[in-house]
């Protein structure tokens, strides 16, 4: 008898010692914000962020807001009320977000922006994010690099698409292919018919490929439909890319421009397949969420996160210590090894 109670009570304590080792993340909830799943890499970075954080054993609370600061406010507000430790947010809108973070700062949550900075608030705790600059410059040195316009060529045809004003990302993409093609512009080796330069002018809210197409249909009816060759277009993203490309299948006859893009969404991979797009900025997302799981592990452990940047990112309330992985670009010579090489993609995914 004696001996069978010590065998029981030996067994629950192995079992105890098992559930503390295997729980050893418990209690630790993270919530994890994307603004979207209508934009395929939303759906992806969150699917990554998920999976690597429950790996680590971390409770993960993921919600898409809908493209609306307001569900994603609310969604916010229930993440702390529910123990969410940590934070990980892609905002819709970086400036609508002072008032539930300030609670969150109360509460002793931390709060990491992915992608994109949050601004004016200091309950932003850290920033993880690809090089947003760099994005834009690899996309105005594509153009260079295609149009030979370092040799002097041209003059050739240029038109601007950039993102959603109300992204902090979308400006600073635009300025980075800017600080590249700025200078053609202005000695006239490139000529933007529509007169359309300014960031305000060229912006496409809530990147929608709707909007895209819209603005680009009036572009070309107003400036090309003549059979006047337009030589490129630096669109910022994606879905913007692919409305460029829908408007011009609609109603522009003369040789395909060059045509920017970033995220590799599939539709526009398969777009560069068929020369309806040149090429594509690849930002890893599992990277991304490899880096943000190691911040939100570090910071529930106590320790130090990975941190790269701590010069560039002012929030309008300080500069936030950030890490920035780096992005490449995609082209019909290199996607096969970028995209489903490395496992991204499967090779049917892109038929």
């Amino acid at each position: 008898m004696k001996k069978a109670l010590c065998l029981l009570l030996c067994l629950a304590m192995v079992v105890s010692m098992l559930t503390a080792c295997g729980s050893s993340s418990s209690g630790n909830k993270v919530g994890v914000s994307m603004p979207t799943k209508s934009l395929q890499r939303w759906n992806q970075d969150g699917s990554n962020m998920k999976e690597q954080l429950e790996k680590k054993g971390y409770e993960v609370d993921l919600q898409f807001a809908d493209g609306t600061a307001d569900n994603q406010v609310n969604q916010l507000e229930n993440m702390i009320s529910n123990g969410c430790k940590v934070l990980v947010i892609a905002s819709i809108d970086g400036n609508s977000l002072g008032t539930v973070l300030a609670t969150a700062k109360e509460k002793g949550v931390k709060v990491i922006a992915y992608d994109r900075l949050i601004m004016n608030t200091d309950a932003v705790t850290y920033y993880a994010t690809f090089d947003n600059f760099m994005v834009g410059v690899k996309q105005g040195q594509y153009i260079e690099d295609q149009l030979g316009l370092k040799s002097n060529a041209g003059p050739f045809n240029i038109e601007l698409i950039a993102g959603s004003p109300d992204d902090n990302n979308a400006h600073i993409f635009f300025e980075g292919a800017m600080s590249v093609l700025k200078k053609y512009i202005d000695n006239g080796t490139l000529v933007v018919k529509s007169g359309q330069t300014s960031f305000e002018q060229v912006a496409t809210q809530d990147w929608k490929t709707d909007n895209a197409q819209s603005r680009f249909e009036a572009l070309i009816a107003s400036n090309y439909a003549d059979g006047t060759q337009l030589d490129a277009v630096m669109a910022s993203n994606d879905s913007t890319a692919l409305g460029v490309a829908n408007a011009l299948a609609n109603s522009y006859n003369g040789k395909y421009p060059i045509l920017t893009g970033q995220d590799c969404d599939i539709a526009n991979v398969k777009n560069m397949i068929n020369g309806k797009q040149s090429m594509s900025i690849f930002k890893d997302t599992r990277d991304l969420a490899a880096k943000t799981t190691e911040m939100v592990d570090a910071i529930l452990k106590g320790g130090e996160p990975p941190i790269n940047n701590t010069t560039d990112y002012d929030n309008g309330k300080f500069i936030v210590p950030s890490y920035l992985c780096e992005p490449v670009f995609a082209d019909v010579n290199n996607y096969e090894k970028l995209l489903v090489e490395s496992g991204y993609y499967k090779a049917e995914e892109l038929k």
